[in-house]
């Protein structure tokens, strides 16, 4: 994408947060302390980075809008605990040991990018929290039927939906819902790394030709008896509709091999 072009998209994408109030209790629901370190896409005006510096031990800001990253540099001048990036976060390079959390108001419209930047990192942060459009959330958590990303992701993610925003707690006011998602980094993932790629081509496969057609890695009674046995109810015709239900079949695949 030329500059110019990206930055008319950006200018169209800035939609900034600045009621005190409503800042202080989106970003109260991460519960950051004084040991966390929280990376922050996009610093705006630098009303979110100014509440970030008062709940975090540390902040890091990309922002790639030169004025912004100026006239937020100034409002922040009497914080000691926040570092600014001037620059592209796309391009920006992510920690590559030890922890750190995201928040962020983010341009809707490279929001895949970024999640997906954020999510296949080498060093992931331990949670996300991002502002973004409701209809891409709702799409990224698999609602209200799962993709192969919504899936992808949940092999090492848990994905809620926060807080609902007014179309009027932003200025200027978008056209869209917009909602505050958390991604809470599981622990322990429900596949290994190796088993993730297999899981990939498992799904590809399965959307391909469908799960249990001509072509797909299941028989229709290898399907049925997994899912019984499992205590899990039975795919529906259009395809099975849970990530559980995906996940079973996965496992089953690996038992009885490739065919």
């Amino acid at each position: 994408m030329q500059g110019g072009r990206f930055h008319q998209h950006l200018s169209d994408s800035q939609n900034f947060i600045t009621n005190r109030k409503l800042i202080h209790r989106i970003i109260g629901f991460a519960d950051f302390h004084a040991n966390d370190t929280v990376l922050e896409i996009g610093t705006g005006k630098g009303h979110l980075t100014e509440e970030l510096c008062r709940k975090a031990g540390m902040v890091c800001s990309v922002e790639i809008d030169r004025k912004l990253y100026d006239s937020a540099g100034k409002r922040l001048a009497q914080y000691s605990n926040v570092k600014l990036i001037y620059g592209d976060f796309l391009k920006y390079d992510l920690p590559l040991k030890g922890d750190y959390r995201v928040f962020a108001n983010i341009p809707y419209f490279i929001t895949t990018q970024i999640i997906d930047k954020l999510t296949q990192a080498p060093n992931p942060p331990t949670d996300i929290w991002l502002v973004m459009e409701k209809g891409a959330a709702k799409r990224f958590m698999g609602i209200p039927k799962e993709t192969k990303k919504s899936l992808l992701l949940k092999v090492n993610w848990d994905m809620k939906i926060r807080y609902h925003f007014r179309r009027e707690d932003f200025h200027p006011m978008p056209g869209v819902d917009s909602v505050l998602v958390h991604f809470a980094g599981k622990a322990r993932p429900d596949l290994g790394k190796n088993e993730y790629y297999e899981f990939q081509k498992f799904l590809d496969r399965s959307m391909k030709y469908g799960i249990c057609n001509k072509g797909g890695p299941l028989t229709k009674r290898q399907v049925s008896t997994a899912l019984k046995q499992a205590g899990l109810p039975h795919a529906h015709e259009d395809g099975v509709t849970l990530y559980i239900q995906w996940l079973c079949l996965f496992r089953c695949y690996q038992k009885i091999g490739k065919k």
